[in-house]
């Protein structure tokens, strides 16, 4: 994900990886064995921007070109559903925007055949054949080494809201978890994810990058799976907390906060005022809170005391950024939030679908399959209409 080098010292150039589900149209289960003809189809109408296999044969990953605007993420991702969309109609499969599948079986999924992904099965056993999720990765390319540390140390503060806001896996193996977020519970089995601890420069990132390696626990640092990470072969931060969004409104919301955030602290870096970090505890504590409630989550206060409704935060925090906001020219996609968080989030949209089915009498079964319904037709809604019916 490189990033176009210009004068401005706060340019900000973005990308976004999303992983979706192909899914049986008539059982609204996954395909464990999905037509090789949609990932074809997909490589050979993909321009600029990736698409590419997952682990699990069910699953595809479509990753934009640069950007060097919100609104051309936008477009971006809309180009990348309709591609992938357009591809699995073709060849007999639905494309589900959610982090987990509501009731497939992990044990009746098969691994894509590649060396890389046979050896990671063998290295990391059960916690892998279980991790049955996807996610959305934002890429924003800025600064030099120390810069894009610095930031994502101070990043790991705004990390809580970011995953609040992009909740969509609230189900996993046929059961409702309790959970607005599911998907970093499967994924927290697996090393060297979760939040990083603070780092201040690059060449500290530099040293922990080749103890791992000295040590034979990595090959390379792309096998650091933080919720945020700095990349070596780019020059960029790569934020991995967000389940990916249902909608591309939500994940375009989420992108112009990740932005106007690192837009701000990359401004206060370069005016030596980035506020001092918080207990790395406190954040962990914020993050659960998040993955269990979404956006009725009560924060802690880290710079402060007590508890904090996410609705004032978010509200703060939006007039914060407002002046980035502007500058980035994403004020409109920032303020959903504040629509998001009041109204709900893919995964309450799950919830509230779900027990609504159950209230008309669905079984559970029927209810859950209707969820799946709910989050294919939102993986496709503000797309072209004639490019995206079965």
């Amino acid at each position: 994900m490189a990033q176009d080098r210009t004068t401005d010292p706060l340019a900000i150039t973005l990308g976004v990886e999303e992983e979706f589900f192909l899914v049986d149209p008539e059982t609204r289960d996954l395909l464990s064995d999905p037509d090789p003809r949609i990932f074809q189809e997909c490589e050979k109408n993909r321009g600029d921007h990736q698409v590419v296999a997952e682990f699990l044969r069910s699953q595809i990953e479509a990753t934009t070109k640069v950007c060097s605007t919100v609104s051309e993420v936008r477009a971006a991702l809309i180009e990348t559903r309709r591609l992938v969309i357009d591809a699995a109609a073709k060849h007999g499969a639905s494309v589900m925007a959610a982090s987990t599948h509501p009731f497939a079986a992990w044990h009746q999924q098969v691994p894509t055949a590649e060396q890389r992904y046979e050896q990671f099965a063998m290295t990391y056993q059960q916690a892998v054949r279980e991790l049955l999720v996807g996610g959305m990765h934002i890429h924003a390319g800025f600064g030099d080494g120390d810069s894009r540390v610095r930031v994502m140390t101070a990043m790991r503060r705004y990390l809580p809201l970011l995953h609040a806001l992009s909740a969509s896996s609230p189900f996993s193996s046929g059961r409702e978890t309790g959970f607005k977020s599911y998907r970093l519970t499967l994924f927290g089995s697996m090393p060297r994810t979760g939040l990083p601890g603070p780092l201040h420069a690059w060449a500290e990132f530099e040293h922990l990058v080749e103890d791992y390696r000295r040590m034979e626990f990595i090959k390379d640092s792309s096998e650091l799976w933080w919720d945020i990470r700095p990349s070596r072969a780019f020059p960029t931060l790569e934020l991995r907390i967000c389940d990916i969004c249902q909608t591309v409104d939500d994940a375009v919301c989420v992108v112009a906060l990740y932005t106007c955030l690192v837009r701000y602290l990359l401004r206060l870096n370069m005016e030596n005022r980035l506020p001092p970090e918080p207990p790395t505890e406190l954040i962990k504590e914020n993050c659960w809170l998040a993955q269990r409630y979404g956006v009725v989550a009560f924060l802690g206060d880290t710079e402060g005391s007590g508890r904090l409704d996410i609705d004032e935060y978010a509200e703060a925090l939006v007039e914060k950024l407002s002046g980035d906001a502007r500058a980035l020219g994403c004020e409109n996609e920032l303020r959903h939030l504040l629509d998001l968080i009041r109204y709900g989030t893919g995964s309450d949209r799950q919830i509230d679908h779900y027990r609504l089915r159950r209230l008309e009498g669905d079984s559970e079964e029927e209810a859950l399959r209707a969820v799946v319904d709910l989050v294919v037709e939102e993986t496709g809604s503000g797309l072209n209409p004639k490019e995206t019916e079965p």
